[in-house]
């Protein structure tokens, strides 16, 4: 079974950008502040760039001994030697990301809503997300409803009957991240929070407040 560690750092390659970082040294500063579990993401990259730095980040990942998974695309994520591949619902369904990625590779899917989580929880996925839990202005606010510290804790005890680890996303800062560790969820998914600031700095302030947290 696999069991998340509770920060799951998110890189958007194309928000890192526009913040003028580098999103590899963003991927070194995280690995170095202790991160075990990252995201890659590039909505509007094209195939060979998408694939190109989710090599460098799964690389990098490997020698760290951190787990990488890309997001969206299972083709890219097979390629890179990513540890697995996260999808939402307009994605490929879990079951066809399996015929590409194989039984070895991690999946994880989104949900935004009890009737997509109960399909999640039958899928052959290795974790489910719910979210968003707060506003975020990051993505899919004005399509996916906030669903609250409630759902979480709804969400959390079906996934926990299921077996499946759970990971809350969207809107997740410093200051929150414990209540939603709190609620039920097993880790918290983080994107323009861990980019305040020094990254590293941010990912370790992640840190000791998740180490806080009463669950």
């Amino acid at each position: 079974m696999f069991l998340p560690p509770r920060l799951c750092a998110i890189l958007d390659v194309e928000l890192t950008t526009a913040r003028g970082l580098s999103p590899l040294a963003v991927i070194d500063a995280w690995l170095e502040a202790g991160v075990q579990l990252i995201q890659v993401r590039g909505k509007t990259l094209s195939t060979r760039a998408l694939l190109d730095i989710a090599r460098q980040v799964a690389g990098r990942g490997s020698s760290a001994g951190a787990t990488i998974f890309v997001n969206d695309r299972a083709d890219v994520a097979r390629l890179s030697g990513a540890s697995g591949v996260h999808v939402g619902q307009e994605d490929l369904r879990p079951a066809d990301v399996r015929a590409v990625v194989g039984t070895d590779m991690l999946v994880g899917v989104s949900t935004h809503s009890i009737d997509q989580l109960e399909e999640a929880l039958v899928a052959p996925v290795d974790y489910v997300a719910v979210g968003p839990v707060f506003a975020t202005a990051t993505k899919g606010s004005a399509v996916d409803p906030v669903v609250g510290l409630e759902f979480v804790r709804q969400a959390a005890a079906r996934a926990q009957a299921a077996g499946r680890p759970l990971i809350a996303i969207g809107g997740i800062t410093v200051e929150n991240a414990a209540v939603v560790i709190e609620a039920g969820a097993d880790a918290v998914a983080v994107i323009s929070d861990l980019l305040t600031g020094d990254p590293g700095t941010r990912a370790r302030a992640f840190g000791e407040a998740l180490v806080r947290s009463k669950r």
